[in-house]
């Protein structure tokens, strides 16, 4: 297993994976043209990095970030999303990788937090983002469309 830079080659693959994870994810609709639209803006825009973990020459595992600046924190932190391995591969310490590639990453740029949200429900990545050293916070997560 590899962890990498994904590329604009990795796009179909990578909105396959997003269609995988928005199917258990409440907020989000899957849509193949939208999340490609979405992955070929974060791989063109400065401050934004997308991983994939590879195993056997395939793409079986992906997560972003994006540069954000916290007046919190008088900084700047990395917003992380769509940690997503695919079913097949889950259970080999791949989504432990992707976040230790992201928080290399992280540090590197002296961000000062990384964050992230999940879907409530979602227990199963609820109980590996605490085994990772993540931890709850007290924030509530809103959102309107435009």
């Amino acid at each position: 297993m590899k962890i990498r830079t994904a590329t604009i080659e990795d796009v179909p693959v990578m909105a396959e994976l997003l269609h995988e994870l928005f199917a258990i994810e409440e907020d989000f609709t899957a849509d193949f043209q939208t999340q490609a639209q979405g992955l070929e803006l974060l791989l063109g825009r400065p401050g934004a990095q997308i991983f994939v973990a590879e195993s056997g020459g395939k793409v079986v595992g992906m997560c972003t970030v994006q540069i954000h600046i916290s007046t919190a924190k008088g900084r700047e932190v990395g917003l992380v999303e769509d940690v997503i391995v695919d079913i097949d591969h889950r259970g080999r310490g791949i989504g432990a990788a992707l976040l230790r590639a992201l928080e290399e990453w992280a540090i590197e740029r002296g961000l000062g937090r990384l964050q992230l949200q999940t879907d409530r429900d979602n227990h199963p990545a609820l109980g590996f983002y605490r085994r990772q050293g993540w931890h709850l916070t007290n924030l509530i997560g809103w959102m309107k469309h435009l």
